[in-house]
């Protein structure tokens, strides 16, 4: 039987290949909050089919890399939020609103103008396409509630809070729908816990509860400071964290490595699987695996390795490809060196 501890995963995403989209485009711009159809280098009409392709190469880097849980890599996306927030009922995208980003820029974003609904599923093509071309375990990602509450301008509902557990409700719907077509983790991305951690003490854990209500499979929760890219500034720790520990999430994912965050903080979280950033995607040297394992071995001093799963600090879609890859391979052999030591 195969030795369960210590498994690896990935955040979410995986760099688009230069040939799918204009990468300059895309590092140069704030995360698209509505849509950007422009940074597509392909025909619209070819537009599916580059996608697909792509989506091969992102699902076979990730096994060749040794990764057990695997994601799609976002291909299809613009960003991590605007594919799923964009095909709300409810939103107006073609005359969008605008809000401040967390690093204090204003950014169009989706403008709320009736009453959130979830009119289709968004994502369920995606997570069978996944399933079809692997037999690994596979996680698929969408914006948490929260989060897509703070990158929308509010046009019609009373309060944020109102809004959110509208979105939660499209949230929990899409969730019900990725796993019956084949999700075995669905993962509610929401960085904005810590870009508004104020107004999360308010009814973050409300709204993260209600996407969750009657949800059977395996979930998890990603909050961490931003894109490397984006958001240089690394605060020393999580301003919204223990409150997760009461969520209905089974694993919560944070960031570790780029922020050289105090191991003694996953205490704050005992009834969760930990999914741990063990690697810097501000750096583009390539960790070696001994430092990935170190970095293993400080957690586990506050976590037992049943409850620890390791992957990347974030999402990896502003990493050159053979960058990617790399900082893959030494995830799994760090994590296979510590993964020796402790049977």
């Amino acid at each position: 039987m195969k030795n369960e501890s210590l498994l690896t995963t990935v955040v979410g995403s995986y760099p688009q290949p230069d040939w799918l989209i204009d990468r300059d485009n895309l590092k140069s711009r704030l995360p698209p909050r509505v849509r950007a159809r422009e940074i597509w280098r392909v025909n619209e009409r070819f537009l599916e089919q580059a996608q697909d392709d792509a989506t091969l190469l992102a699902i076979r880097d990730m096994e060749r890399a040794g990764i057990d849980i695997i994601t799609d890599g976002e291909i299809r996306r613009e960003s991590y939020s605007n594919r799923f927030a964009t095909a709300l009922d409810g939103v107006d995208i073609d005359k969008p609103g605008v809000a401040l980003n967390r690093t204090g820029h204003p950014n169009p974003v989706p403008r709320i103008v009736g009453p959130v609904r979830r009119v289709r599923p968004v994502l369920v093509r995606d997570i069978e396409f996944l399933r079809r071309h692997t037999d690994r375990r596979i996680k698929i990602t969408l914006p948490g509630p929260f989060t897509i509450t703070q990158q929308a301008q509010n046009d019609y509902y009373p309060d944020d809070q109102c809004l959110a557990l509208d979105v939660a409700s499209a949230v929990n719907e899409e969730i019900r729908d990725l796993f019956a077509a084949g999700a075995d983790v669905v993962q509610l991305d929401e960085p904005y816990l810590q870009a508004r951690s104020e107004k999360a003490r308010q009814y973050a854990v409300v709204v993260i509860n209600r996407a969750l209500e009657g949800v059977e499979g395996t979930t998890a929760l990603h909050t961490c400071f931003g894109y490397a890219h984006v958001v240089k500034t690394r605060l020393p720790g999580y301003t919204f964290l223990a409150e997760l520990n009461d969520c209905l999430v089974r694993q919560i994912s944070i960031e570790a490595a780029q922020p050289n965050l105090d191991p003694s903080i996953l205490k704050s979280l005992p009834a969760k699987t930990i999914i741990l950033g063990v690697l810097n995607l501000d750096d583009m040297a390539v960790e070696p695996p001994e430092l990935v394992a170190s970095r293993i071995r400080r957690a586990l001093e506050f976590v037992p390795p049943e409850r620890l799963i390791v992957a990347p600090d974030c999402g990896m879609k502003y990493l050159p490809r053979d960058i990617a890859f790399g900082k893959l391979k030494a995830l799994v052999d760090g994590a296979k060196m510590v993964r020796g030591e402790i049977r």
